[in-house]
Formats: structure tokens, C-alpha cells, sequence
């Protein structure tokens, strides 16, 4: 029965994402994300021009809400719109972006590598991008492109890799467009840090004049007395 539950809100979750990838195309959508609240179902927006998804004086965000209640989906949603800081951080974005490019006609390797150049550019600490369909001819096959550190599995993969999956509608068929992009501020528990320590030696008296010498040890360089 648990199960179940589960299985329908992720249904629910992915009616949503595709629905606000449609609305909020021109707004650059970045993904959602949804939370329950004692006052209802919240509903995080990242996109990159928050300006078209609240419309003049509220319109198109208070459209967004009257469709989602007519759906039925969500108990009393409640939309708040982020904008997107770094849009060539964001997978989402880059994943409908590289779709777009491959629609308008661009080769698919040279649409990868230059939305894998843009991403890095942006100090990313690596990315992954995976175009499967009929890119090539009639049979279909896939093409992966890396750059940098990636992590695939575990607990930490799904902490500091942010995903993204798009689509390009061709005359040949559709080609699915998966990006991985992990962000400059990520912890990576295979990277160490060594602090280097510098050690001077210093001449000190005591009262009886005698001189002894000790180690000081210190993070920056020594003034001069």
C-alpha cells in the first residue's frame, strides 16, 4: 500500500514537470521542485527570467495555479518562482537548450561540445552529457561526452550532481538528451586539502642573557622585529 503512494506521487511529480516544461518554455524552465506544508503543496519554480512566469500584475502565475486546481494534482498549491543564478550551472536548462540546438538543425557533436565547453567554462568540476536515438542513420546509438569529475553511484552521486533530461524532436525520431553538471561550490569526498605550515627559527634571552632558540610556527610569513 506504501508503495503505491509513492509510485502516484511520482507520477504526479513528473505531470507537473512536464507540464511546466511546455508553459515556461520561453522562460527558460530549470526544473521544480514540490513540498508538503501544513498549509498545502508548495512548488518551487527555478527558471531563468522570473519576470514571464508572474506576468503583469500576477496574471500568469494566477493562470499556472487555476490550471494546476482544475487538474486536480496538488492539494492548494502554492507557486514560488527562484531565478536561476549561472544558467550554464543548471542541467535542466542546458539539457532543453542542447535539445533545441539539435532541432534546429545543428550536428549533434558539435551542439555536445559546445554546451560541454560552456558548462566547464562556468567552473563546473565536471559534467556529462548522453545523446541516445537515431543521431547518425537509420539504426540508433548513443554518444557520450565527459570533462572533469563525474560521480555515477552512492549516496554522495545524488547529493552533488545535479541532472537533466530533454528531448529533440527530429524527422527520424526523437533523440533523448540526458546532462550531469557538478557545481564549482560541491563537496567531493575524494578531494584533500594541505595546509602548508612554515617553521622559523627565532633567537630569544632570558634574564640572565643567555640566549636559547625555539621553533614558532606560523601560517604567514614572519615580520621582521
Amino acid at each position: 500500500m506504501i508503495e503505491r503512494i509513492f509510485v502516484e506521487e511520482g507520477i504526479k511529480k513528473v505531470r507537473m514537470d512536464e507540464y511546466f516544461r511546455t508553459e515556461l518554455e520561453r522562460a527558460g524552465y530549470g526544473g521544480m521542485d514540490i513540498k508538503r506544508t501544513p498549509m498545502g503543496t508548495q512548488i518551487t519554480v527555478n527558471v531563468e527570467k522570473p519576470g514571464m512566469v508572474i506576468g503583469k500584475d500576477g496574471r500568469k502565475i494566477k493562470m499556472l495555479t487555476n490550471e494546476i486546481i482544475r487538474r486536480q494534482e496538488l492539494d492548494n498549491p502554492q507557486i514560488d518562482v527562484q531565478p536561476i543564478g549561472v544558467p550554464e550551472l543548471n542541467a535542466q536548462l542546458m539539457a532543453n537548450r542542447l535539445a533545441k540546438l539539435i532541432e534546429r538543425g545543428w550536428h549533434f557533436r558539435r551542439a555536445g561540445r559546445s554546451t560541454l565547453q560552456r558548462i566547464m567554462d562556468r567552473g563546473a568540476l565536471g559534467c556529462e552529457i548522453i545523446m541516445t536515438g537515431k543521431l547518425k542513420g537509420p539504426r540508433g546509438r548513443m554518444e557520450k561526452m565527459v570533462n572533469g569529475y563525474i560521480k555515477h553511484c552512492g549516496s554522495i552521486a545524488e547529493e552533488i550532481v545535479d541532472k537533466g533530461y530533454a528531448i529533440a524532436k527530429k524527422k527520424a525520431g526523437v533523440i533523448g538528451v540526458r546532462v550531469w553538471i557538478v557545481k564549482p561550490d560541491s563537496k567531493v569526498p575524494d578531494a584533500f586539502r594541505m595546509n602548508v605550515v612554515n617553521v622559523v627559527n627565532k633567537e630569544v634571552k632570558n634574564e640572565e642573557g643567555e640566549g636559547k632558540g625555539i621553533e614558532i610556527k606560523e601560517e604567514k610569513e614572519s615580520s621582521k622585529e
